[in-house]
């Protein structure tokens, strides 16, 4: 009777090792999701809740929100489309689209994997290289990072009274604040880890962690200078104005959604939404199942900056607004993701019968 081959005790720790990973990586996020969202409905009567949107909900804002959705999916498309061909990979708007489409819906089960799917899903169908489709979906990722900090800026620029205000009605938020600022323990961190910094970068150059960092740094910098001289890199850029356009009207028309909501625009301006558009753009940083939680949190945060003089914005109506406005895209992205792979299996059924079919002649 053949012996089973038993496994090395170096393969086993290395299977171990890849398991930790996997679940750490996946487990985490999963963890803030149902922590945060468990929070978020600890506090809430679910029938009130549902009644208030019920009785109060303008449900044509919220239809064309999720119009605006899918056109920022397209637009997203077209703009990483510019970038492809930009490094020689030649493909029609549909499949980069269904690319898309499939990355959010992804990323609802398995968070920040979606982008991997569709790096292989492009090229795979291109049969282009991993690493060359790879390098144009990081600097797509990094051209939004770039984005998100300029808005963010703008918003904070224009919505200082606001937070200042805040922050002074809160005194115990505001002390605390002022004394992290104010504190020479602060700044003695932060330049011990300047130094520290500079100290591995410097002395320790020729360290090979240090060299795969600095690598890697590189590539991913090679990856987003080369859109200053694609191409196409006026479309692209017009692009990238009309994609964040798009997110953040989807969230103004929400806003209209609910008469309170509303009137807090009216009196605050745009600048309120702005900075719940800021704040709410923020939380994706935070890994969780398609900024499920971390997503409704920012938005109840941010329109509790500006709720005292708004009469009825209470935090019941806030938080049934933001679970409202999340619940209707998760539901768009899981019909979109269905719609995906379902258009993916059907393409692939019918280029193996013409395959065949080529073969038989």
């Amino acid at each position: 009777m053949p012996e089973t081959p038993q496994k090395s005790p170096a393969t086993a720790k290395k299977a171990k090792n890849s398991w930790l990973r996997k679940a750490f990586h996946y487990g985490v996020p999963l963890i803030i999701t149902v922590g945060l969202c468990w929070t978020l409905f600890a506090r809430q009567d679910f029938g009130s809740m549902m009644e208030l949107i019920r009785d109060k909900c303008r449900w044509e804002w919220i239809w064309m929100t999720l119009g605006l959705s899918v056109l920022s999916h397209v637009i997203r498309a077209m703009r990483w489309r510019i970038q492809l061909q930009a490094i020689g990979i030649t493909i029609g708007l549909w499949p980069v689209v269904l690319s898309i489409f499939g990355t959010y819906a992804v990323n609802l089960v398995f968070p920040r994997l979606g982008e991997l799917w569709r790096t292989g899903y492009i090229s795979q169908r291109q049969n282009a290289p991993f690493d060359k489709v790879f390098g144009s979906m990081v600097a797509d990722r990094l051209a939004d990072t770039v984005t998100v900090a300029l808005i963010t800026l703008l918003a904070f620029v224009l919505a200082g009274p606001q937070l200042t205000d805040y922050l002074r009605q809160n005194h115990e938020t505001y002390e605390a604040v002022m004394a992290l600022l104010t504190s020479p323990w602060t700044w003695a961190a932060l330049l011990l880890a300047l130094a520290a910094i500079w100290a591995v970068c410097v002395k320790g150059r020729n360290n090979r962690m240090v060299k795969a960092i600095k690598n890697f740094c590189k590539g991913l910098w090679k990856g987003f200078a080369v859109v200053g001289t694609m191409p196409g890199r006026g479309l692209w850029l017009l692009l990238t104005v009309a994609l964040w356009g798009c997110y953040f009207l989807q969230l103004l028309l929400a806003f209209f959604a609910f008469p309170e909501t509303a009137d807090m625009v009216h009196r605050h301006g745009v600048v309120s939404v702005l900075l719940c558009f800021v704040f709410s753009s923020l939380s994706m940083g935070v890994p969780s199942n398609g900024g499920i939680g971390p997503w409704q949190w920012a938005v109840i945060f941010g329109i509790s900056l500006f709720s005292a003089d708004v009469p009825g914005l209470t935090t019941e109506v806030a938080t049934s607004f933001a679970n409202l406005v999340m619940g209707t895209q998760t539901l768009l992205l899981i019909v979109l993701g269905l719609f995906t792979f379902a258009a993916i299996a059907i393409g692939r059924r019918g280029h193996k019968r013409n395959q065949k079919k080529t073969k038989i002649c």
